[in-house]
């Protein structure tokens, strides 16, 4: 078993979800169960300056090996898992030399991964894949980025000869709840530029992500005897449905892909005199992006007009903005990238990224930072798997940057 592989099957079974509205930082503690285990494992690698933080972050410094100025470069990648589906007891299992066929993850419940729903699998026949047993998320986004950092950085030190500059590793909780990099001091990290390892398929390379909001709504409404409630009740829950149908159709997350954006409802709940709705708000272009902010505003005055000034309270809040703003000015990272995808024979596949990463907020807090493949499917479900093969070129791909970089 290779080392990148090894280490990522220990990491998936340490429980690291992440919890949306908590009060603490990070927002669960056994995050830090994953946390302490990399620090300790960065000193046994003898990187120097580990440190873990009071806020959760891990840090460290691999000492450049050569006598010429090079860039000091950032490798990031967090290890919470989403709350979208369970990160405990996770059972990884190994599908080796896959055919093609059905994979039964679990045969109790008769939950397969098949190719007819998941095209995307034809593309591995040969590889060894590591599926779930149906019943948890794998927790490949992001402890496969995890594993391909502490895997390259093993290289390194194996490997004196491998000529680096001055490498940067951290580790964050609390991305897939927004908070990744609420507290990280960019400043004291000293990079020069990074790469969040967070991404999907081999090849992608991702400097382009979507403007992001999140609207809070409440809607308060006056209850009445329903035999008795002609010209007096306000449902709270009718008229968020009316709110919500407000909102174009067709700018739903089901009916767009690309760089379309949209309006996503992740909650609603409540009864006849209080109705709360939390929607999230995408779109790559930034004035594509206020002009949905705006159109929920209207939606909102024109709610009040109808019911009654107050009735429907509305928060927007910006969460991320397009790194592409911030990475545009500076092409020598990303030819840094596309140089070292071929150097191990993978030709770089620039996407969009159709949500963001901690390398987003980053870019805006002053360190550029493209999103680099892991070799991850399926992310946030019981359907999740990872490739190998994929996943080990991540690891080269660390190296190979790290190198060509001490070249001028």
């Amino acid at each position: 078993m290779t080392d990148v592989l090894e280490r990522f099957l220990r990491y998936v079974k340490i429980d690291t979800q992440s919890a949306h509205h908590a009060e603490s930082y990070p927002s669960t503690f056994k995050q830090l169960d994953l946390l302490r285990l990399l620090a300790d494992e960065l000193r046994q690698l003898n990187l120097q300056e580990v440190k873990l933080d009071d806020y959760g972050y891990v840090t460290a410094t691999l000492p450049s090996n050569v006598n010429h100025p090079t860039p000091t470069i950032g490798f990031i990648a967090h290890v919470d898992t989403s709350p979208a589906a369970s990160g405990k007891d996770v059972k990884p299992r190994l599908v080796e030399n896959y055919a093609g066929e059905d994979i039964v993850l679990n045969p109790e419940q008769n939950i397969l991964l098949s190719p007819s729903q998941y095209p995307e699998l034809s593309k591995h026949i040969g590889e060894t894949l590591v599926v779930t047993d149906g019943t948890t998320l794998l927790g490949a986004d992001d402890k496969a980025g995890v594993a391909a950092i502490m895997s390259a950085m093993a290289t390194l030190v194996a490997h004196p000869e491998i000529p680096h500059g001055k490498i940067r590793v951290g580790f964050t909780p609390d991305e897939e709840v927004g908070a990744g990099v609420d507290h990280f001091d960019v400043p004291a990290f000293g990079a020069d530029f990074a790469f969040t390892m967070d991404g999907g398929p081999v090849g992608e390379l991702a400097y382009e992500n979507f403007n992001a909001a999140g609207a809070v709504i409440t809607v308060h409404g006056k209850s009445f005897h329903p035999g008795d409630a002609k010209g007096k009740l306000v449902n709270a829950l009718q008229v968020a449905i009316d709110f919500h149908n407000l909102l174009p159709v067709f700018d739903r997350p089901e009916h767009t892909e690309k760089r379309e954006g949209f309006f996503h409802l992740i909650s609603l709940s409540g009864e006849a005199e209080k109705a709360n709705l939390e929607y999230i708000i995408r779109d790559h272009d930034r004035q594509l992006f206020e002009g949905k902010k705006a159109l929920m505003n209207h939606a909102a005055d024109y709610i009040n007009q109808r019911y009654g000034a107050g009735t429907l309270e509305l928060h927007l809040k910006d969460q991320y903005y397009n790194m592409l703003e911030k990475i545009a000015p500076h092409p020598e990272i990303l030819d840094l990238a596309r140089k070292a995808y071929r150097a191990i024979g993978v030709e770089p596949v620039e996407v969009a990224v159709r949500g963001g990463t901690d390398g987003s907020r980053l870019s805006f807090m002053g360190l550029p930072t493209p999103n680099l493949f892991t070799g991850g499917y399926n992310y946030h479900g019981r359907f999740e798997y990872l490739s190998v093969e994929e996943l080990q070129l991540a690891s080269q791909v660390i190296v190979e940057i790290t190198r060509l970089a001490t070249v001028d």
